[in-house]
């Protein structure tokens, strides 16, 4: 059966997405169709679009924070059914059977593809077609325009806090934006002590809404002086260029910083300090397959979900615009018709 797709694609950087239509190919027995309803505006979406990279093929379909309906499903599913809810995130496919696959961490297969790029298209399209593996039930209690960006943002900041704090950690975020503020309602609900770190004193109240127990602005060098040596991970959310001594003061001995907000720069610390404190940079990819499950039950458990404004999926180009001026609010939904 021929499926027929409405979709708005980059056809080169920084130029208006276009309408476009096209066939989708026959159903693989181990992929399903999904109904898009809502999709996520990520940043990582604007940086494809943008050919940040420089190595983007256009045109380019975006969107990898997914919500729709099954619409088919393929002859060897039996876990999933036409009509139910499900979410796609960032990764759409990986080989199911190397060793980090099987060790759950399957973001490291060397095998995986991406929802987007490669010749997929992702959710600024009326239907997606992947494997059903990477395809998510969604929570009854989590509403779609809520959890779409729960796919990628939500599991990106959910990981490394689950793989490298407790609820005795004190934590701290850098940043208070679409990953920041899901990180804070993270860190809260799992116990830590949580510190929200920001260049602007207007985020305070909204951090503090999050879940965040501190605050401080990393511009005010009398503020950063007093949270000097009170934080055991920081996780950097932000794309931009830090200077990376400042936030090292921050760390008790044997700390981490985990950085999940992909600046182009080099990370410049001098050894010798990383040697006396026992400190660590680390980074993080998205989440396995099981850790974006844990990541939904716990979000649907705690009632954590994306600040979010919707937008209607044929004012694409304007909830662009709002990303490109940094005047976006913590995340924006497209919803589809």
């Amino acid at each position: 059966m021929t499926v027929h797709v409405r979709a708005y694609a980059a056809v080169g950087p920084k130029q208006p997405l276009q309408p476009t239509e096209y066939e989708l190919g026959p159903l693989h027995p181990n992929d399903v169709q999904i109904q898009v309803s809502h999709c996520g505006l990520c940043r990582s979406d604007l940086d494809q679009i943008d050919n940040r990279s420089g190595t983007v093929p256009y045109p380019l379909v975006a969107g990898h924070e997914i919500i729709g309906m099954v619409s088919a499903v393929g002859s060897a599913i039996t876990h999933l059914q036409a009509g139910q809810r499900v979410g796609v995130g960032p990764i759409c496919s990986t080989c199911l059977s190397c060793q980090y696959c099987a060790d759950g961490r399957d973001n490291l297969c060397r095998k995986m593809e991406f929802t987007i790029g490669g010749g997929r298209r992702g959710g600024f399209a009326s239907v997606v077609q992947v494997p059903a593996p990477y395809a998510f039930p969604i929570p009854d209690s989590l509403a779609p325009e809520n959890a779409a960006p729960l796919l990628c943002a939500g599991v990106t900041s959910y990981a490394p806090l689950r793989q490298h704090t407790s609820a005795n950690s004190h934590v701290g975020v850098i940043g208070i934006g679409g990953l920041g503020h899901l990180a804070l309602k993270f860190a809260a609900a799992r116990g830590s002590e949580v510190t929200a770190i920001s260049s602007s004193a207007s985020k305070n109240d909204a951090a503090r809404r999050f879940g965040a127990h501190h605050f401080v602005v990393s511009s005010d060098p009398e503020q950063m002086r007093k949270a000097a040596g009170s934080l055991d991970f920081i996780l950097s959310t932000v794309d931009v260029d830090l200077n990376w001594l400042d936030y090292l003061s921050l760390l008790r001995p044997d700390g981490k910083i985990c950085i999940v907000g992909a600046s182009l720069g080099p990370i410049n610390v001098p050894a010798g300090l990383l040697i006396l404190g026992q400190y660590a940079f680390v980074g993080s990819a998205a989440g396995g397959r099981a850790v974006s499950a844990e990541m939904l039950e716990f979000s649907s458990r705690h009632r954590i979900w994306a600040e979010t404004e919707t937008m209607p999926i044929a004012e694409i180009n304007n909830a662009i615009e709002l990303m490109r001026s940094g005047k976006a609010p913590f995340r924006l939904v497209l919803a589809h018709e």
